[in-house]
């Protein structure tokens, strides 16, 4: 049995490496090879450069989730350590989907290989999903109250605007940041339990977390044809199309996202413009992060291997 447990890591690993691998395989057979690569030489080059930087870019805000978990739980690690668990989990978890357990499976087997304890792992996973939420009510809250977004009936909603989404998010982000203030004990709401934080650290979790979908939605902005569209009434139709796709737990929300996308942004771009331009977020966002955090993972196994 012990030395089942000492390869079960490994074979975490690997089971998610191949989870990846489908996923690859899996959003390639979505198109035919033609209109791919049709499609794709409609977008500007310097359009595809500037996806493939701010992508890059929010790769690098992907750290930030876990250095802000590792300060919470006052764990001395290095900024190399929790990098390498954000950049290499929140990829897989994106594009694999199940996040609770593909990302968090990630992460548990670096830290514990760290030599973090199981209570502290515990509550960094606490941290980083519920600052992934936290994000998303915090940017959606404000565009979907400031500028709201029409509700199209064929999506079956109890809303006709997102304005009554946008009362709610904000009103939880407030009640969080309330209770961060007034309150210096955890809050359970039923089998969860959110973590107590100091406001200095809140503020950064939620900076973070919001920068991190501002870029995700200005990736597929730039691969966008010109228009007359503006960001800020762009990014509420992505963040609903998004929440629609978390929330189906379809991995990376496949299918779900294009969907509410092609049904919202409709009166703006032709079809077949706009179904390049999600190919192309599709291979930038998703794969090419996720190709980077598979290297990553093989080189990390190899290396541990070698060293065992």
């Amino acid at each position: 049995m012990r030395r089942l447990l000492k390869f079960l890591p490994s074979a975490v690993s690997l089971l998610l490496l191949v989870a990846s691998l489908w996923v690859i395989r899996q959003e390639f057979q979505q198109y035919a090879s033609g209109d791919l690569s049709r499609q794709l030489a409609l977008i500007p080059k310097q359009n595809l450069g500037l996806a493939v930087g701010l992508t890059l870019l929010n790769c690098l805000v992907f750290t930030g989730y876990d250095t802000l978990a590792a300060q919470y739980v006052q764990q001395p690690l290095r900024y190399r350590q929790t990098a390498l668990a954000a950049v290499i989990s929140i990829p897989i978890s994106n594009s694999v989907g199940l996040g609770l357990l593909s990302g968090s499976a990630i992460r548990y087997r670096f830290y514990a290989a760290w030599e973090v304890s199981p209570l502290k792992i515990a509550q960094i996973l606490a941290f980083c999903n519920l600052s992934f939420w936290l994000g998303l009510l915090t940017v959606g809250g404000l565009l979907f109250l400031v500028q709201p977004v029409e509700i199209p009936a064929k999506l079956h909603l109890p809303f006709a605007s997102s304005q009554p989404i946008g009362l709610i998010f904000l009103s939880l982000i407030a009640a969080y940041l309330l209770w961060n203030l007034l309150s210096q004990k955890p809050l359970k709401l039923g089998q969860m339990t959110l973590p107590h934080l100091p406001m200095g650290l809140c503020v950064r979790q939620l900076i973070v977390s919001s920068l991190d979908w501002s870029l995700a939605a200005a990736v597929l902005y730039a691969l966008l044809p010109a228009s007359d569209i503006a960001y800020s009434s762009y990014f509420g139709i992505y963040l609903l199309a998004q929440f629609a796709g978390v929330v189906s737990n379809v991995p990376g929300g496949l299918g779900i996202f294009e969907t509410v996308m092609l049904l919202l942004l409709a009166p703006s771009f032709s079809n077949s413009s706009l179904f390049g331009a999600l190919i192309a977020y599709r291979i930038i966002y998703y794969l090419l992060p996720l190709t980077i955090a598979m290297l990553l993972l093989v080189g990390y196994e190899l290396r541990s291997h070698w060293r065992r």
